[in-house]
């Protein structure tokens, strides 16, 4: 770990890019891939994030099986794995030599408060399945987590891993067949969003698990030091993809058609065993990447560097994913929504990634942070603990 650096006005500062670990930036490079694989559901067949239905050509029926076997509730637990992961750091940092444990919970608050206000303006401005804020309240309600003992986190982890199953499986049975979040009008569409922020509570509660588990692994520094977990790391990568794939499979035999529930409590089995699973996956891409940037080392080339860089700048280039389904889905723009096979609308979710990363490794041979973490972290810590300029990878 780098040595904490003291800022004019107290505290310490956010890591220098160029002290940043590669694994967790690696790992948000690639997520975003995965993100968007999750979000071009809207562009196709029922435009709805939660449907699945079959057809399609041949091309169609491979990348909904793949989709929903690998990508689907497995994508976005690597993220709360990660944020997990990143209060550990945070609050390492605050409570070093001469730093105040009581500081990090007031800064991750402060930052949970400001992720909120991110989340809101990205749902009512443009996405109804808006991540950020619930990371945001996560942060709000524990803040001190890092703290807990083992007991405690895991209970808590037992307790939220069941209300997540739950309430993931209930809303597949009633909102599956709901229609897209759009209206005739732009403004339309805005208002059936902000609707959508009724839920942000219990989002906070539903992303819980993951990010236990990433506390748990920020506090044994497991992508710190990949090398000496390295037996753990491929254990984990062995068991969580088979796990997750596995327990995938009566949802996304359903998604190509091969087979349907014949009663509602094979279907609600289904759906939680699904549910279930999902954090296997999460955990199993971690460990993976982390293995991989165990391997890699300082050997980068350009496209490591450049997931790298997206990595740094994954909130800005989360974010900027969304135009993109906005302008596709619109009514009053392309409204594609619904129109397209699962094959094209996963092509429109690579390119988009693709164009990103492309734009993420401009902004990092320019010396330049990402627009949204610029601000936050400026919200965070205060104008005048502003962290050094980074550093290209």
């Amino acid at each position: 770990m780098s040595r904490t650096r003291r800022t004019a006005v107290g505290g310490v500062s956010p890591t220098p890019d160029s002290e940043r670990l590669l694994a967790p930036d690696l790992a948000r490079g690639v997520m975003l891939l995965l993100i968007a694989l999750a979000h071009s559901r809207m562009l196709h067949a029922g435009g709805n994030l939660l449907a699945r239905p079959a057809g399609g050509g041949p091309v169609d029926v491979a990348v909904q099986w793949l989709l929903t076997s690998v990508v689907d509730g497995r994508a976005a637990p690597l993220f709360g794995l990660l944020f997990g992961y990143g209060l550990v750091q945070m609050t390492r940092r605050q409570t070093g030599p001469g730093g105040d444990p009581a500081n990090a919970r007031r800064l991750i608050r402060r930052r949970g408060a400001w992720l909120v206000v991110f989340g809101i303006a990205h749902v009512v401005l443009l996405y109804s399945g808006d991540i950020i804020g619930s990371y945001g309240v996560f942060a709000l309600l524990f803040a001190g987590v890092v703290t807990w003992s083992g007991r405690r986190l895991w209970t808590v982890f037992v307790v939220t891993l069941v209300f997540g199953v739950a309430s993931a499986t209930a809303l597949q049975q009633f909102a599956a067949d709901a229609p897209l979040a759009v209206g005739a009008t732009l403004l339309d569409s805005a208002v059936l969003r902000t609707s959508a922020l009724v839920v942000l509570p219990l989002a906070g509660l539903s992303v819980a698990p993951a990010v236990l588990i990433g506390v748990w692994a920020g506090r044994m520094r497991l992508l710190e030091q990949p090398d000496r977990y390295r037996r753990l790391l491929t254990r984990v990568v062995l068991v969580g993809f088979p796990v997750a794939v596995l327990g995938a499979q009566p949802v996304a035999l359903q998604a190509v058609g091969v087979w349907a529930p014949d009663s509602v409590v094979a279907g609600v089995l289904a759906e939680a065993t699904f549910a279930a699973t999902g954090v296997a996956g999460g955990l199993a891409f971690t460990a993976a990447i982390a293995v991989v940037a165990d391997c890699l080392g300082r050997r980068r080339g350009p496209v490591t560097n450049a997931l790298v860089a997206c990595g740094r700048r994954s909130m800005t280039f989360y974010i900027a994913q969304s135009p993109v389904w906005f302008v596709a889905t619109e009514p009053a723009l392309l409204d594609l929504g619904g129109r397209l096979g699962a094959g094209a609308a996963a092509a429109v979710a690579v390119a988009t990634w693709m164009a990103t990363v492309t734009v993420a490794a401009a902004l990092d041979r320019a010396g330049r942070r990402g627009p949204a973490e610029a601000l936050l972290r400026r919200l965070t810590y205060g104008a005048g603990r502003a962290a050094p300029r980074p550093a290209t990878a």
